[in-house]
């Protein structure tokens, strides 16, 4: 009942880019097998594992086919993509399972031929002996052969976009899609935000320099502490600023730029120099002119 219900599905052609993906999924899922299981080993001394390397990926592979294509006709990365191998060489156009010839040798492509061009290159790289150079040169012209024939079927997969890999091209195993695909609906709100923020961000960059930030900071600190009910009488300049307008310490070298406030010298001329336009803190003057201070403010003040 079951297979006669798989032999009634349609055959759903596959994307060029979904079978990619399938493709980089499984190598991601057998470098994890094989970290996960090398992590195993690190309490053990060093290069255990070294001598069969080949054999163990064999064998982790073995166990990975016997649970994907064996039984489910699809590998993991496939399985997540919503596609498994159709029989390419049966006439239906229905749905036809792998034949158990088509899933062993697909084993014996994949997972020998990986193990035998490994063990083979450690069996004959350290022969010195003329006939193991030989097989040696056979072997090394066989794989370059083997990984043109891949190159030349890729090129044709991307004209046609059916069979990704030499193995499915020899042996007629096709990927289709388990269930038909709904149309591919791609959101672009969220990339509109990131474009929004790097631009206002960009922008705040280019502007941000251009504030005088310390000027904008006396603005507003002269409109919210006015100063009134000073004279511009000399003895009133005297009496009320005996701190620094700038510092809030006694004036050391005390100038005036020509309102009723006093600054420290080197306070009011490192201002100045930052900023020509610099305005008084207190009352929001302009400095006119810099001028030192005439009147002596006794030292006994400070204790009044």
């Amino acid at each position: 009942m079951a297979s006669s219900l798989g032999n009634e599905k349609s055959v759903n052609p596959v994307l060029r880019i979904s079978q990619l993906d399938a493709l980089e999924l499984n190598k991601a899922l057998e470098q994890l097998v094989w970290s996960q299981f090398t992590s195993c080993f690190h309490g053990f001394k060093p290069g255990v594992l070294a001598h069969f390397e080949p054999e163990v990926k064999a064998f982790l592979c073995l166990i990975l086919w016997k649970f994907t294509i064996y039984s489910k006709n699809a590998t993991v990365g496939q399985a997540i993509l919503n596609i498994q191998y159709k029989n390419n060489l049966s006439q239906s156009e229905k749905y036809q399972p792998l034949s158990k010839h088509q899933k062993l040798w697909y084993l014996i492509f994949t997972v020998g031929g990986r193990w035998l061009e490994e063990r083979c290159y450690d069996l004959f790289s350290n022969r010195q002996q003329q006939s193991f150079c030989k097989i040696k040169s056979y072997i090394g012209f066989g794989s370059g052969l083997l990984k043109l024939c891949g190159l030349v079927n890729f090129l044709i997969f991307l004209r046609k976009g059916t069979f990704a890999t030499l193995t499915e091209r020899i042996l007629g195993i096709r990927s289709v899609f388990c269930k038909p695909q709904n149309v591919r609906q791609i959101g672009f709100e969220y990339m509109n935000r990131e474009l929004l923020w790097h631009g206002f961000a960009e922008f705040l960059i280019y502007l941000l320099p251009l504030i005088n930030v310390q000027k904008l900071k006396l603005k507003i600190s002269s409109w919210c502490l006015p100063i009134a009910g000073l004279s511009n009488s000399e003895n009133s300049l005297a009496v009320h600023c005996r701190e620094c307008s700038l510092c809030g310490e006694w004036p050391t070298m005390p100038h005036t730029i020509g309102c009723p406030h006093v600054f420290c010298y080197y306070c009011i001329k490192s201002n100045f120099l930052f900023d020509m336009y610099f305005t008084c803190p207190k009352c929001g003057s302009e400095v006119h002119s810099l001028q030192p201070l005439e009147y002596k403010i006794e030292m006994t003040e400070l204790h009044v």
